[in-house]
């Protein structure tokens, strides 16, 4: 497979037609079609279906759209790394964070840096940390802010000193918003959305122990807009870290910290004996030096 034709190919499949992706492709429609027709004999299997209309793709070719958008961004990538080798402090740094306090720390060590170096550009993912680790792992990204706990055999790290504490979500307006802190007790029976990812929700189950059978979750959520939008509708009240909260501090929301104090540490990793741009050891170096200061 040509890097071209996947290029051709994710047109055709996002404009849904092969007439106006050739338009903009500035390729003939026949030149267009034989390219797309060849690359379904190549890996044989149909990836096309040409409708009267539009195209639309089977399921092998919804796989290769997002195959082909993983590997366009690592070749983009793999180009931008072999420019900043002339140019030392130019090119872009890819970063994916949790919704923590140290992603507002994040905006802070860019803007310094982006004062020292602002040929450097940025591109930022949010995520889970399941979904941060996978493109690291894939070189799609090149750090990543994790929440603990978190599996971190494959990568380096640096330890941050900001703890998260964990809590409820709530309206202002509900019997739990006038508590100063949350206990197990108080969450029995009431309406919960948690965090989807299994390893967090074990962190959780340990600290509500012999209470964890009785409580009632309602939904799960990988990211916590739209687990704010449950507890906005009053669907429920979710279980989240007060670092991710911040955005929200003017709407009909408040947080309620647990009692006894659940804590989550935070990282910021990378993968073990990858080779990095000079940009992107610089911008580690810069990290590992402004937190030691």
């Amino acid at each position: 497979m040509e890097l071209r034709v996947l290029r051709y190919f994710m047109t055709v499949a996002r404009m849904e037609s092969i007439t106006h992706a050739a338009d903009a492709l500035h390729v003939t429609q026949p030149t267009l079609s034989r390219q797309l027709t060849n690359l379904e004999e190549e890996l044989g299997t149909q990836l096309l279906i040409r409708g009267k209309r539009k195209i639309s793709l089977t399921d092998a070719g919804m796989l290769l759209l997002q195959r082909a958008e993983e590997i366009l961004a690592i070749a983009a990538k793999t180009e931008r790394e072999f420019k900043d080798q002339q140019n030392l402090v130019g090119g872009e740094i890819s970063i994916g964070s949790v919704e923590a306090i140290t992603s507002q720390m994040l905006s802070k060590w860019l803007k310094a840096f982006n004062t020292e170096y602002p040929q450097v550009s940025y591109r930022i993912f949010s995520g889970t940390g399941d979904e941060i680790k996978e493109k690291i792992d894939k070189g799609i990204l090149d750090v990543g802010i994790l929440l603990e706990p978190v599996n971190i055999e494959k990568y380096s790290f640096i330890r941050l000193p900001q703890k998260e504490r964990w809590g409820i979500l709530t309206k202002k307006s509900s019997p739990l918003a006038q508590k100063e802190h949350v206990t197990a007790k108080d969450l029995v029976g009431v309406p919960l959305v948690s965090p989807s990812r299994s390893i967090v929700q074990n962190e959780i189950a340990s600290w509500f122990g012999d209470d964890y059978d009785d409580l009632h979750f309602l939904a799960t959520y990988n990211l916590i807009f739209n687990a704010a939008s449950l507890v906005e509708n009053g669907l429920g009240h979710a279980i989240c870290i007060e670092g991710a909260l911040a955005p929200r501090s003017d709407r009909s929301l408040c947080f309620r910290p647990f009692d006894p104090e659940l804590q989550s540490g935070s990282l910021i990793v990378w993968k073990k004996h990858k080779i990095f741009s000079p940009t992107t050891a610089r911008f580690i170096q810069f990290i590992k030096h402004a937190l030691k200061t």
